[in-house]
């Protein structure tokens, strides 16, 4: 039986050009980026080379690029840093969306509870998209932060950072987003929106696990959240993934590079699914907003079954799909994105994702849509009989 990865959110097969790339980090460079001696230098090259590579495919200066272990610390940096960095000045306000990545909301409660930090959520509305005047609206003079993601990594759903930077700009504080689902697969210049912290994470475009970014637009002070040795300029301490970051530019370069034909091709596979779930599945509705969401997500509720369920039920198939992030897989809850479009509890946990990535066919998606009926109508048959 064919195997069909349909699930390409969670994270991505990491790309060939990418693991060669590191492969002859592996075999052949073993110097510690902080030494002087030759071993040491040709390290450093390496990360400085990759820095180029992130830095260009987002239109910044190489200087404003930090490397990290992945997306959750660029955005706990970001988050920590940019409030640490301004506890002198009382500004102790952060601003995030309802439907944040854990990465974002938990490490805002966590400030809260910890740090004194007073945290505004700002709802969306049903198709899942936050209001820039709501943002406005909670900014006040306290406020030391705004996170709001670019895309969610559940629904899809893009989010119009591009009128929310300026408001913030306009009332002096700083802006990050999440762009981690994004940065990938649609055009993302940092000179032309007007944002200040940006957290990447390689795993999500066909480059390594465990290697991210964040930009910290020239100007914009973040503290440090850990002590050490002072790498990356006292920002983000501790001897570089030399081989993991050469993964990262190499895949931020390709998927700069890719991303225009690539998404268009996407997009009409993610279409496809969509009319073809709508248009074959009895009682399925599309979460997210119906055009301005990602180029390879397709995310749905399906009434009288469980998502894990069904996600079990399709992998027998051979389908690889999930039910909304795969940072709470296994959890029964329905997904708080999902409630936060006022979907209704019991519908929310018939949840389904997914999402295509470069390998994904047309015959993928035509077998993908022709098993899905008969899947939902016998785990409906079957909940039924249990009742």
């Amino acid at each position: 039986m064919k195997r069909v990865y349909l699930d390409h959110a969670a994270t991505t097969p990491v790309d060939p050009e990418v693991a060669e790339a590191m492969a002859r980090v592996l075999r052949e460079s073993h110097g510690n980026p902080s030494s002087i001696y030759a071993e040491g230098r040709a390290a450093r090259a390496l990360v400085d080379q990759a820095r180029v590579e992130v830095a260009a495919a987002i239109g910044a200066e190489p200087a404003e690029i930090v490397f990290t272990s992945g997306g959750t610390e660029a955005d706990n940096l970001a988050l920590r840093g940019a409030l640490k960095a301004r506890r002198g000045d009382e500004k102790n306000g952060l601003v995030v969306s309802a439907i944040e990545h854990h990465a974002v909301l938990d490490t805002a409660h966590d400030l809260e509870r910890h740090a004194h930090v007073r945290v505004s959520v700002v709802g969306v509305d049903g198709e899942g998209r936050v209001d820039p005047a709501d943002v406005a609206r909670e900014i006040d003079e306290r406020t030391g932060l705004v996170s709001i993601m670019h895309a969610n990594n559940e629904i899809g759903t893009i989010e119009p950072i591009g009128e929310i930077g300026p408001i913030c700009r306009e009332r002096g504080v700083p802006f990050h987003t999440d762009a981690v689902q994004t940065v990938g697969a649609l055009d993302f210049d940092v000179r032309r929106i007007a944002v200040d912290l940006v957290s990447i994470n390689a795993h999500k475009f066909y480059g390594p696990k465990g290697v991210g970014a964040l930009y910290v637009r020239r100007g914009t002070p973040v503290a440090t959240m850990q002590t050490g040795g002072g790498q990356e300029k006292g920002r983000r301490t501790g001897t570089e993934n030399v081989a993991g970051i050469v993964g990262l530019g190499a895949a931020m370069r390709l998927a700069a590079a890719r991303r225009g034909t690539e998404s268009a091709r996407q997009a009409k596979l993610r279409d496809r699914i969509i009319d073809g779930v709508l248009g074959g599945v009895p009682d399925a509705v599309l979460n997210g907003h119906r055009t301005e969401r990602l180029p390879n997500n397709a995310n749905f509720c399906i009434a009288g079954v469980e998502g894990e369920s069904l996600i079990v039920a399709l992998d027998l198939e051979g389908f690889a799909v999930s039910s909304g992030s795969a940072c709470t897989s296994g959890e029964t809850e329905p997904s708080y994105v999902i409630l936060a479009l006022g979907r209704d509890r019991e519908l929310a946990k018939g949840s389904l994702r997914v999402t295509v990535g470069r390998a994904t066919t047309e015959a993928d998606v035509e077998a993908f849509l022709a098993t899905l009926p008969g899947v939902v109508e016998r785990l409906r048959s079957a909940a039924t009989v249990t009742v």
